[in-house]
């Protein structure tokens, strides 16, 4: 996600907080762009290694998945900074800070084994490292505390009485939590990824 592309321009700023829709319009803006990038970058010749699995796994170096994953942290680097810019409105916040609480520990593992995929001469050898076991570890908690968030988003969102002017905005967000850290992206086991 360029930081020229996702920068958040809001106008309503200047003028107080913004509304619920505006609020709701600006982020939305803000993760379609995140995941045409996303899309953009996993599509893109030996970048396709982020989806790879198994066997799939020899059509690509550890080093295709190093390179591939620097551009994703990239994105969600910048993602987290546009994110960082906005000021939700009191009746959003809480789902707000549930949709956008970025995991430092995750970023931290997922850094390590970029790191060590850069210079492993093979996927057993990738797949075997300390830096993969803590990668898929972090994973496999990114997952569930996923699926818990989003059991609770739900919750918040059936509540509907701080929405009562705009009955719609839960079902806007959720949508908004699927397109960017929606657990659907997950893999289905946490604990093989990336294992040849």
């Amino acid at each position: 996600m360029a930081v020229g592309a996702l920068m958040l321009v809001v106008t309503a700023c200047t003028s107080g907080e913004l509304s619920v829709t505006e609020y709701v319009e600006d982020v939305n803006a803000i993760v379609t762009r995140a995941s045409q990038r996303y899309e953009a970058i996993a599509s893109d010749g030996q970048s396709a290694v982020l989806v790879a699995s198994g066997a799939r796994l020899a059509n690509f170096t550890p080093q295709d998945l190093s390179e591939a994953f620097q551009k994703v942290r990239d994105l969600e680097a910048e993602l987290e900074q546009a994110i960082g810019e906005i000021e939700p409105p009191a009746q959003i916040a809480e789902m707000h800070d549930l949709m956008f609480d970025f995991d430092d520990g995750f970023f931290a593992a997922q850094e390590a084994m970029t790191e060590r995929a850069g210079t492993a001469e093979s996927w057993s050898e990738l797949s075997a490292s300390p830096e993969m076991e803590a990668y898929r570890a972090a994973l496999a908690k990114d997952k569930r505390e996923c699926e818990e968030t989003e059991a609770e988003l739900n919750s918040i969102a059936e509540r509907r009485e701080a929405f009562a002017d705009t009955p719609w905005v839960p079902g806007e967000l959720k949508g908004i939590f699927e397109a960017v850290l929606g657990c659907s992206g997950y893999p289905e086991h946490p604990e093989d990824a990336y294992r040849p």
